[in-house]
């Protein structure tokens, strides 16, 4: 489980976070609905804090329920070689029982396979970000950060979301997210209204692009606020 950060390097993360997704060109065409692959690491190593983690996960949907503009494909990984990519959704209730249902099992990480998950998705339709949260990385970071130079050239972010604190873990996933223009950020549940506001940022992203992030802001905190007044018109 991670340590809680010293509050002024907390707020650093969450800011520095906020300001790339700020900087990440919203790419959903008029008229069609906005398309957020949702990848989680579901081995043993975060059974510790996986309802929590759940919880708040589930909640970042709650941010576009207004929008009626984001799908949700919920994808996991675990056990022996076990991957599963579930229904399109936009209903959130739905997407929270379906993360509720899931338990860890312990196994390899199989970060690339969510990676090229991502990248047929996106041949079949349009995919405007991915979100990854995980706490390990087994495999080699040559070919993760490959396949994430690979949706950079097809214009999906990856937002990285790193439980824990392992250092190859942590420059690995900063690769990764900067080679597929999106951000990393910590998942850290000391801090869960941060972790929220993050959370519900890329989503509302995804669905809406800047004028949902405008709206957000303007019911949301300073943090959020920052963002919208970096966007260019």
């Amino acid at each position: 489980m991670s340590h809680p950060k010293p509050p002024a390097e907390a707020s650093r993360d969450v800011s520095a976070f906020l300001d790339k997704v700020a900087a990440t060109p919203a790419r959903r065409q008029a008229g069609r609905t906005g398309r957020l692959m949702f990848a989680m690491d579901a081995t043993a190593s975060r059974e510790p804090t996986w309802d929590r983690a759940c919880h708040l996960q589930g909640e970042m949907f709650s941010a576009t329920d207004s929008l009626g503009g984001l799908a949700v494909q919920l994808c996991y990984y675990r056990g022996f070689n076990e991957f599963r990519a579930l229904d399109w959704c936009s209903d959130t209730a739905v997407l929270l029982r379906q993360m509720s249902a899931v338990r860890c099992l312990g196994g390899q990480t199989q970060i690339g396979r969510v990676l090229k998950h991502a990248l047929r998705a996106h041949h079949d339709s349009s995919l405007q970000a991915v979100v990854f949260v995980g706490d390990a990385m087994e495999e080699n970071p040559d070919t993760l950060c490959d396949l994430a130079g690979q949706l950079g050239l097809q214009n999906i972010p990856a937002f990285m979301f790193q439980e824990g604190t392992l250092p190859l873990v942590r420059s690995t996933f900063q690769q990764m997210a900067q080679l597929s223009g999106g951000a990393w950020a910590p998942f850290d549940l000391n801090s869960a209204h941060q972790l929220k506001e993050l959370l519900a940022a890329v989503a509302v992203f995804a669905a809406g692009g800047r004028s949902a992030l405008e709206d957000l802001s303007s019911r949301s905190s300073d943090a959020v606020k920052r963002i919208t007044r970096q966007l260019k018109p």
